[in-house]
C-alpha cells in the first residue's frame, strides 16, 4: 500500500482519502475518487489497517464497486486476514487484479474478489508466510497450534474461494505452488 507523501493519513495529506483530480493531488489520489485502492509491497500490520480503512471509507461514500489492485509478496496471516475480514463485510463488492505478483497471502486477498483479474503477466504463489518466533516451549507449543489453525483458515479461504479441495490447496501451500495468470484463472 502506498502512503501518502503530503503528510500523515490520506493522500494529499489532507486527513481525509482522496483528493480526485484537483491540481497537485499524486496518481493515487486520482485512482482514489475512482474507487481504486493498492496494495503494493508486503502486506504488513500498517499496510493492512490502511487498507481497511480505505475499503470502509469507500464503502460509506457510495454504492459503487471498488477495485483493488494487488502487487505484493504478502505477509502475516493476521494482516491478511484483517484485508478479508474486511472486505467480507463491506456493503459493496470488491474486484481485485493482480498487476504484478501475488504471494502467500496476498493471493487470498485476489481470491476474495467478487471479480477477479489478472495482468497477462502476472504471477501467483500458493504459500503460508514465513514467520520466526521465539519463547519458551510452552509458548511455541501454543503458537503453534495458533499458527496451523490460521494456515488451516487460509487454505479454506482459498478453497471456498477457487472451489479446490482444501486438501488440494494445503497442498499447493505447503509445496509452494507457482501459477501464471492462466494456470491461475483455471485454478
Amino acid at each position: 500500500m502506498t502512503a501518502g507523501t503530503n503528510g500523515p493519513g490520506w493522500p494529499g495529506g489532507t486527513g481525509v482519502p482522496g483528493g480526485g483530480d484537483r491540481p497537485g493531488s499524486s496518481p493515487e489520489d486520482a485512482l482514489f475518487a475512482r474507487r481504486i485502492v493498492q496494495l503494493r509491497g508486503p502486506l504488513d500490520e500498517a499496510t493492512a489497517g490502511d487498507l481497511a480503512a480505505r475499503l470502509m471509507y469507500l464503502d460509506g461514500s457510495g454504492d459503487e464497486a471498488v477495485t483493488l489492485y494487488v502487487d505484493s509478496p504478502g505477509g502475516p496471516l493476521h494482516a491478511a486476514f484483517s484485508v478479508l475480514d474486511t472486505i467480507a463485510l463491506l456493503g459493496v463488492p470488491v474486484d481485485t487484479v493482480c498487476v504484478g505478483r501475488a504471494e502467500g497471502t496476498a493471493v487470498a486477498v485476489v481470491a476474495a474478489g467478487r471479480r477477479r483479474h489478472a495482468a497477462p503477466h502476472a504471477r501467483f504463489r500458493l504459500g503460508e508466510p514465513d514467520v520466526s518466533v521465539s519463547g519458551r516451549a510452552d509458548q511455541l507449543q501454543s503458537w503453534a497450534t495458533y499458527h496451523a489453525e490460521q494456515a488451516a483458515r487460509l487454505a479454506g479461504a482459498l478453497a471456498a474461494a477457487t472451489g479446490q479441495p482444501a486438501e488440494h490447496v494445503e497442498a499447493d501451500l505447503a509445496a509452494g505452488r507457482w501459477l501464471d495468470a492462466e494456470q491461475a484463472q483455471a485454478y
